[in-house]
């Protein structure tokens, strides 16, 4: 991947202003869609171009924030889509429906912090993005939420750019840092509810026997 960062940063300091807007829009939404293109580095760079006066930071922020909305909202529809067909009781049948329902009622009350904070989990973007649409979670506050938590992102990458200047690649390691943190987390939480899963059938198990 930092292969093709360089090869897109290279390309964008050779593109008119209007076309350099352009791809950081479009590699804002692709990056939901395919996680591993570098979408949150080049919006940094945006912002370095920005202190470079190649670009306006503020148009920076605003494009990325469009663009990483509507490729989140591009795989909520897709979870969506996918929802509807995994619940139908005539298809997928070894799936745990009930638990599934239960998964899905939980998220449509309380799913909406985990949309609100997406953008700061790296690395589980596309999972939440399918997941709430696979929910059905009402899609105006599910837009919503998914704009003020790429916005929140998309200002401090865009503020970073400006701020380091030249040293704009230190972020990647803090990126990385951040990633690995967050998925250590989740590994953990994984491990906590499976253990929780494992002494709660227990009691019923032994009680049959």
């Amino acid at each position: 991947m930092a292969d093709v960062l360089l090869d897109i940063v290279a390309w964008m300091t050779t593109l008119p202003s209007v076309w350099a807007y352009g791809l950081i829009l479009g590699i804002a939404w692709l990056e939901n869609v395919f996680p591993p293109i570098p979408g949150d580095m080049v919006v940094v760079f945006g912002g370095y171009m920005a202190g470079l006066g190649l670009l306006n930071a503020s148009l920076v922020a605003v494009l990325a924030t469009i663009g990483g909305t509507l490729g989140f909202m591009s795989m909520y529809y897709i979870g969506h889509r996918v929802g509807v067909g995994l619940l139908d009781p005539q298809r997928y049948r070894w799936l745990p429906k009930k638990r599934i329902s239960r998964v899905r009622e939980r998220l449509q009350r309380q799913g909406f912090m985990l949309v609100a904070a997406n953008r700061f989990l790296s690395g589980l973007r596309s999972v939440i993005s399918l997941t709430v649409g696979m929910a059905h979670m009402h899609v105006g506050k599910t837009w919503l939420w998914s704009s003020v938590s790429s916005a929140a992102w998309c200002i401090l990458l865009t503020i970073a750019g400006v701020v380091l200047g030249e040293n704009w690649e230190i972020v990647s390691s803090y990126l990385q840092a951040w990633g690995g943190a967050i998925l250590g987390l989740l590994a953990l939480f994984v491990i906590i509810q499976a253990m929780r899963y494992a002494v709660s059938r227990k009691p019923s198990e032994d009680s049959e026997g």
